[in-house]
């Protein structure tokens, strides 16, 4: 998920000529090194951009993350595994490590400077964004603690006691994250320190940023760092809202009841499609396993809809579910069953069967198209 802090423009090309720009050969020239996990030839790539004139921040967000963003799209079209994913940003990081020792920074002057904190919402693994972001504000010439991933919220908190920064960057790109993110927004503002949100999760358009109370939202590290640079508003330690003032549908219990029922929904809709689907009882213990997540995963989205009161966001999910079960050779409709089951379960939850109408309607009507990354996966 480059998503969160750090996509890149993508294809461009000379005026002149037509044939591909520097920057449409620097990441050309990466991705393969990448497909080879070539560390080396990796870190050749960017240095040569570097030495050609390209800017730190052109690498950073031209160069490593429109890569970045494809070694996702590669995993959602079941070409790369999982494995060679984690490979492939892990070179990614350690490319981004030795340009910081490579690039010198240009301090502005302290007047223009902002101390701030780049961190992970708690549960979320992907940093590679966060990471990003934080280098971009660095070279910019900010001071930055980079907590990296999955930070739990009293550690985030005690940090910010002890350092007393600017403003608090917060990454989430996977929307089941949501109700802790929403949670360390508004325990960072309870102590006086602004929060920009970015990420995935947080919807294209910011629009759950919103909802959360995030006093702004950035779609890019670039644009995160412009409103660094025109300053948050100041707050008051210790003005902390209630979850429920920025979510009063949250007072009909729905998303608490299908949250901490969780396990036994699972439990139930497995047992339900042994009985729907015969070919189950012949599954390995590995496909029982595998099943198994996938319904959770369902329950899992679902329960983040009912927190957010967002119908498109698990429509979008179900899709997307179907897109990736068929490219990995499993037909998009056996998610149908499923779906059903939970009906069934939640027959007297009226917001979760709206969700769930909305994803059935969703995974019939989709068209065949590749998956993309995850409705905001970081990968």
């Amino acid at each position: 998920m480059i998503e969160a802090f750090a996509p890149g423009t993508g294809t461009e090309r000379t005026a002149r000529t037509g044939a591909p720009g520097p920057l449409a050969r620097s990441r050309a020239a990466l991705w393969q090194a990448i497909a080879d996990r070539d560390e080396y030839a990796a870190g050749a790539a960017v240095f040569a951009a570097l030495d050609s004139g390209v800017s730190p921040e052109d690498a950073l967000l031209e160069i490593i993350a429109p890569v970045q963003r494809t070694v996702g799209e590669e995993w959602a079209a079941n070409r790369i595994t999982v494995a060679q994913e984690h490979a492939a940003t892990a070179i990614h990081d350690r490319v981004i490590a030795a340009m910081a020792h490579r690039v010198p920074v240009d301090r502005p002057p302290a007047a223009r400077r902002a101390a701030v904190t780049v961190a992970c919402v708690d549960g979320e693994w992907h940093a590679l964004p966060a990471r990003i972001l934080a280098e971009v504000l660095r070279y910019r010439g900010h001071r930055v603690d980079f907590l990296g991933a999955q930070v739990p919220t009293p550690h985030l908190i005690a940090h910010l006691h002890q350092t007393g920064p600017d403003a608090v960057a917060l990454s989430s790109s996977i929307p089941t994250r949501l109700p802790v993110a929403h949670a360390a927004i508004t325990a960072v503002q309870a102590v006086g320190i602004p929060v920009i949100a970015g990420g995935a999760a947080f919807g294209a358009d910011g629009s759950r940023a919103r909802l959360l109370g995030a006093d702004a939202w950035a779609p890019d590290a670039r644009a995160a760092a412009h409103v660094l640079e025109r300053g948050l508003r100041s707050l008051v330690p210790g003005d902390a809202r209630q979850i429920v003032d920025d979510l009063p549908h949250l007072s009909d219990q729905e998303y608490t009841m299908v949250s901490r029922g969780r396990r036994q929904l699972v439990k139930n809709t497995l047992a339900g499609l042994e009985e729907r689907v015969p070919a189950m009882r012949a599954y390995t213990a590995a496909q029982h396993e595998r099943t198994a997540e996938d319904v959770a995963h369902i329950v899992d989205f679902l329960a983040v809809a009912l927190y957010t009161d967002d119908v498109d966001a698990f429509a979008d999910f179900t899709a997307w579910t179907g897109d990736i079960l068929a490219a990995r050779g499993v037909p998009a409709h056996a998610l149908d069953p499923a779906l059903a089951l939970l009906q069934g379960e939640l027959k007297d939850f009226p917001r979760a069967l709206t969700l769930l109408d909305a994803g059935r309607a969703a995974l019939g009507g989709r068209a065949h198209r590749p998956p993309s990354p995850a409705p905001g996966s970081a990968v």
